[in-house]
């Protein structure tokens, strides 16, 4: 008997690192997993992986009809939602003097508004008593240099984190933001334009974690997975930082 046996969970950007380390701690436990991805082959691969308790739906969360889309294939599935993960974002450095509209409209597109419409297009399927974890980072408090636009984008995630906690109170569903501090995963491989620059920029990063490591995707999942379930039940509004200590010590 897994903790999810019977209710229906979706992840957002569920393909890669973090995303699907949390669609298969879900579907581990019992859950129903609907994933989305931009792309198909990544898509089928992740799905692949997870097993029978998943299902696909490719879309772009910046894209409103993608997102009618997945709601559509849950309402045809007969399914109502017990758990949303709004995973899906991304970002790339930028200083002031370099941002662009585009570099803006692309972090805030997928970050921001469509974090916000995953949310608001789930609200007639979520259950009462549901809960809705949403991506922040610790990068929103930290000033660092060239990553200003993505910073600010999630820390209007942990904004929304509290004020859709209080909006949704009413029905019981619990509103939280996980922080994961820096996580080895490709997005982090992707900041940089070559494999030894990621190499360079991992060990960095290391070294600003008191931990003296970075983090893996299944312990933020572990940390998404403690949030979904009864067991925090009395936790709402609220932001867990999964970060080594970086931003603590």
């Amino acid at each position: 008997m897994g903790q999810f046996d019977g209710k229906t969970a979706i992840v957002t950007g569920g393909t890669t690192g973090i995303g699907l380390a949390v669609a298969r701690r879900l579907a581990d436990e019992g859950a129903h997993v609907f994933v989305t991805g931009r792309r198909k082959p990544e898509l089928d691969a992740a799905v692949e992986a997870i097993g029978a308790n998943a299902t696909g739906v490719q879309g772009d969360v910046s894209d409103l009809a993608d997102l009618d889309r997945l709601y559509d294939a849950v309402r045809g599935a007969g399914r109502r939602v017990d758990v949303l993960f709004a995973n899906a974002g991304g970002g790339s450095f930028s200083t002031l003097e370099q941002v662009t509209e585009e570099h803006f409209d692309q972090t805030f597109g997928i970050n921001v508004r469509g974090l916000l419409f995953t949310v608001k297009k789930a609200l007639p399927l979520l259950n009462d008593g549901a809960s809705v974890i949403l991506p922040a980072s610790t990068t929103a408090t930290t000033g660092t240099e060239a990553f200003g636009v993505y910073a600010a984008s999630k820390a209007a995630v942990r904004s929304f984190t509290r004020t859709w906690a209080n909006e949704l109170k009413g029905r019981g569903i619990r509103v939280n933001a996980v922080t994961p501090g820096p996580i080895d995963t490709p997005g982090i491989t992707g900041l940089a334009p070559d494999d030894e620059q990621a190499a360079q920029l991992k060990g960095f990063l290391a070294t600003q974690v008191p931990l003296g490591r970075m983090g893996r995707p299944e312990e933020i999942a572990d940390a998404v997975v403690f949030l979904a379930s009864d067991r925090a039940s009395f936790i709402t509004g609220a932001n867990l930082d999964v970060d080594g200590g970086m931003n603590q010590i």
